[in-house]
């Protein structure tokens, strides 16, 4: 992209923006040279940065997968991000070529290319919402016209909840999502955390991300995690790194879940 030419209207290619960030962690070229600047701050306080967003990419192509096989036909993907290879719908519809997807994402370049990739695939949309709106998403047309949230449905929000600041606010917005939801529906969250809010590396970086279009990284404990999935069965290994979310390779497998260094969590919930 140019940043002097943004492919999209209504873009400010000079304020970093996390969709495109966490695009250049994951190699990808849908980015800005601001988005590069403030992701290589990221990065040289935190090298592992773009293998962390790997494994979350991992985590949530593994998490769909096993959704999808335990029988899961619809998805609400909020804050979805640019499309990668193995996007939510393709891993479903895998499995079961009839699921249903929703994207939602605020940023208009994440929208533009998800309904150019969709253009041709009916059963999946992409639609304008914000995580902080959580009502206006569950009472969105598109939406309601697209999924049935009387059958059981997966919500996803992986690496968005850690944008929303005040801890109130995010603990209303994932009760809100978890309203409507039947017996059978799933909840996947991946969230950055630390055990000690005031490490160096995590005020450095909260500093980084002040700039962007969030405008806030919000660490939080173990608990405060957990506590999102309140009332839900979480589907083993529980809330872990997300590297250690039920890991394919041998290496990974005999690594032991690292709780000491901040981190990228991962879990799923099952609603009985």
């Amino acid at each position: 992209m140019s940043a002097a030419e943004p492919d999209v209207p209504g873009v400010d290619p000079t304020v970093p923006s996390v969709a495109r960030m966490y695009d250049y962690y994951l190699g990808g070229k849908d980015n800005f040279p601001s988005d590069r600047e403030a992701a290589e701050k990221i990065i040289a306080i935190v090298p592992e940065v773009r293998e962390t967003a790997r494994d979350n990419r991992a985590f949530i192509g593994k998490a769909v997968r096993l959704m999808a096989e335990q029988g899961v036909r619809q998805f609400l993907d909020i804050g979805a991000g640019l499309p990668t290879q193995e996007n939510v719908h393709q891993v479903a519809q895998r499995v079961a070529p009839d699921t249903r997807v929703v994207y939602v994402d605020n940023d208009p370049i994440v929208l533009a290319h998800a309904r150019a990739l969709l253009a041709d695939t009916p059963d999946t949309v992409a639609v304008w919402g914000d995580v902080t709106d959580p009502a206006a998403i569950l009472s969105d047309p598109q939406i309601t016209g697209h999924l049935d949230l009387g059958l059981p449905t997966a919500v996803l929000m992986s690496a968005v909840l850690h944008f929303v600041p005040g801890d109130r606010q995010a603990s209303d917005i994932v009760a809100t999502l978890r309203a409507p939801l039947v017996p059978g529906s799933h909840l996947l969250i991946s969230h950055f955390y630390t055990p000690d809010a005031d490490d160096p590396k995590v005020k450095a970086g909260q500093q980084v991300y002040r700039a962007t279009k969030p405008g806030a990284l919000a660490a939080r404990s173990l608990r405060q995690i957990t506590d999102f999935f309140d009332g839900m069965k979480l589907l083993e290994p529980g809330l872990v790194p997300v590297k250690s979310w039920r890991p394919e390779s041998e290496l990974d497998r005999l690594a032991e879940a690292d709780l000491t260094v901040p981190g990228l969590l991962g879990a799923v919930g099952r609603l009985s």
